[in-house]
């Protein structure tokens, strides 16, 4: 008779078995983990681009509606309230003789003085020798003597002069030239001395066949010559 021995492999057959179905469910519990967390981040990331999308919109409509509401104000406010009109300036004119630039006004003398005599006479008149100040002046001064003087040496008297130091160009009214704002001819001031032994201390203007603004030239004190007179234009009523 046969013995009925157990057999000495079945214990580690049933225990490969075990072992592989052990591995076999780790694997899939890690590849279902892997793919929930897959489908995890997907679902994050698309609701991440829907709440992004969302908030931009938010805030187009959000500026839209800042930018709807300050046109209506101002529309509400210009019809409620339009902005005042500037007061209108008092005109200003000049006296019948005088010609007007601006604020000022000019009178051209057809007599003829010496600069202090002319000086006075301005100054009797209401006004000064002209103090030229702007390129604008100069321009407007050089373009109404063209219609004024009938030859070379018809020339005007403005108040500049440096009789009291040898060099120092003064106004009239004591300042001094601005030498960046100067409009001497070609060559002046020479100081000649010919027709004056205390030379040309005193300016005129004029140049009939002289382009541009290069219209000053000094002269003797002494010699009589025509004058330019400057003042205010007088408030308008």
């Amino acid at each position: 008779m046969l013995n009925s021995e157990p057999s000495a492999e079945l214990p580690g057959s049933q225990q490969q078995a075990a072992g592989g179905s052990k591995v076999t469910a780790e694997r899939v519990a890690v590849v279902v983990l892997l793919a929930a967390a897959v489908i995890a981040f997907g679902y994050t990331r698309h609701k991440y681009h829907q709440t992004t999308e969302h908030l931009q919109k938010l805030i187009d409509e959000n500026a839209a509606m800042r930018k709807n509401i300050t046109k209506t104000r101002c529309e509400v406010m210009t019809v409620q309230k339009p902005c005042p009109q500037p007061p209108a300036e008092p005109c200003g004119k000049c006296q019948e003789g005088w010609e007007q630039n601006g604020p000022q006004c000019y009178y051209f003398s057809t007599d003829q003085l010496t600069w202090e005599q002319a000086r006075e006479r301005c100054r009797r008149d209401g006004g000064a020798l002209v103090k030229i100040e702007s390129e604008d002046e100069q321009s407007f001064l050089m373009h109404t003597l063209r219609d004024k003087m009938v030859e070379k040496e018809d020339r005007f008297w403005i108040g500049l002069t440096d009789s009291v130091t040898e060099g120092t160009w003064l106004w009239t009214d004591g300042t001094p030239l601005n030498k960046s704002l100067t409009f001497w001819g070609k060559g002046q001031p020479d100081n000649l001395k010919g027709e004056n032994a205390d030379g040309q201390d005193c300016v005129r203007m004029g140049e009939i066949s002289r382009s541009g603004l290069k219209w000053w030239f000094d002269k003797s004190c002494t010699a009589p010559q025509k004058r330019i007179c400057e003042k205010s234009a007088e408030t308008g009523r």
